[in-house]
């Protein structure tokens, strides 16, 4: 495998064209998500003008909130699951390679403000596939295709693994969610307990009482509160725009994930801690899903929300999470699990299946009892990516500051990350 650092690729620059901006992206699919992927050197490195940047691109409003938005004008498509930037590049990784390096900004359709903590396991999929299409990474003969990829929301570092035949074709596998078989990429997370708070168990608890009622706040991958479905009045097999019409229903759920929040001392990117009213219209922590004992050959069944919306399927950092979470005695999500396999005192892979919308989720987890608990060393999941459109995008309402900034970078005068 050769992986090197290449001069900049003209065809991935911004560029001047009928007398309007442009600047380069991959459309891409990871998983259940879609989004764009952009390479980092070529992104404004001012905070305020690579956040007017992904307005342009995908459809949002350019400053506060306009209720209803389509994002006809971009390539957003409306749920958060279609709303994600992944910025990338490769770095050095400390023993003579590199690795991929990503930042991922989660969008609101209707909201300008973008959200910078937290990662995304699906999209996530779709990162080595375009390293492989940019010509940042490449493969000498057929075989396993691998890199590492470290996240800058989270901290948290996966491994990513390709099998490429000749001609550099990829493997193809088939998920639930998605309609066919697509290029296959195992994604391992390694390390993920606390990726967000530090800790397994955020509260210093395996249940809390909120609001009336008992839930557990995991950290594995990403911070989630995880509750009973039947303390609700639901099954956890009910469509996701059902739950989403129950506004009482979804009106508690708030209250809790606002309380969760608060417990777990959830925290800006900056580490100031999240307010209450901040959780309240968080798009992206924390998670929260209702569950129930499964319904066919699942372990158990889920509903997952992210928060503001239920899912389509299944979050694949929230399956890893909810996976861990049915290893832990006492907790919740093990009270409704059946059939798991437990944990000794050596590290074991144990598989946990969820049952979602979609179909069934595999999560992996690589997990031991310690002294003080479970102590998750690997969580891994399979998916598929595919490119959906590689070129160029027009910024035809490009503030001057901005036009400037991708000048600069075309022209030569912005120094490109090293």
């Amino acid at each position: 495998m050769l992986l090197a650092r290449l001069p900049a690729l003209p065809e991935l620059a911004p560029r001047w064209r009928g007398g309007t901006i442009e600047f380069p992206l991959h459309h891409m699919r990871g998983g259940t998500s879609t989004g764009l992927v952009i390479w980092e050197r070529y992104a404004p490195a001012d905070r305020g003008l690579r956040e007017e940047l992904l307005r342009h691109l995908m459809g949002l409003p350019l400053d506060g909130e306009r209720r209803g938005n389509r994002q006809i004008t971009g390539l957003g498509r409306g749920a958060p699951t279609s709303n994600k930037v992944f910025f990338a590049d490769l770095e050095p990784d400390g023993a003579g390679g590199a690795r991929l390096v990503s930042t991922l900004a989660q969008l609101a359709a209707d909201k300008a403000a973008i959200d910078w903590s937290v990662n995304c396991g699906n999209m996530s999929a779709a990162l080595p596939l375009w390293a492989l299409d940019t010509g940042l990474a490449a493969m000498h003969a057929p075989g396993l295709f691998e890199i590492e990829i470290r996240n800058t929301n989270t901290g948290v570092i996966a491994g990513a693994r390709m099998r490429l035949g000749v001609h550099g074709a990829a493997a193809v596998a088939e998920i639930p969610g998605v309609d066919g078989a697509f290029p296959a990429v195992d994604l391992f997370l390694h390390h993920p307990a606390g990726a967000k708070t530090g800790r397994l168990l955020p509260t210093g608890r395996k249940r809390d009482r909120i609001a009336g009622h008992d839930v557990s706040c995991v950290d594995v991958a990403v911070p989630m509160v995880i509750a009973r479905a039947a303390d609700f009045g639901k099954t956890a097999t009910e469509p996701p725009a059902a739950l989403d019409a129950d506004q009482d229903f979804k009106d508690v759920l708030r209250e809790i994930w606002v309380a969760a929040g608060l417990l777990m001392g959830l925290a800006n990117r900056d580490g100031s801690k999240m307010t209450a009213e901040q959780l309240a219209h968080s798009e992206t922590v924390p998670k929260v899903c209702i569950v129930a004992p499964p319904q066919g050959s699942g372990h158990i069944s889920v509903r997952y929300f992210t928060p503001q919306a239920a899912h389509g399927s299944m979050a694949v950092t929230g399956g890893c999470c909810l996976a861990a979470a049915s290893l832990i005695e006492g907790s919740v999500a093990h009270e409704q699990a059946r059939g798991v396999v437990m944990p000794g005192g050596e590290f074991a892979e144990i598989c946990v299946d969820i049952e979602n919308p979609a179909g069934i989720l595999a999560a992996t987890v690589e997990a031991r009892l310690g002294a003080d608990g479970l102590l998750v060393r690997k969580a891994a999941y399979k998916r598929s990516a595919q490119i959906l459109l590689r070129g160029h995008v027009p910024l035809y309402r490009a503030s001057p500051a901005l036009v400037t900034e991708l000048e600069q970078i075309i022209d030569g005068t912005v120094e490109l990350a090293a």
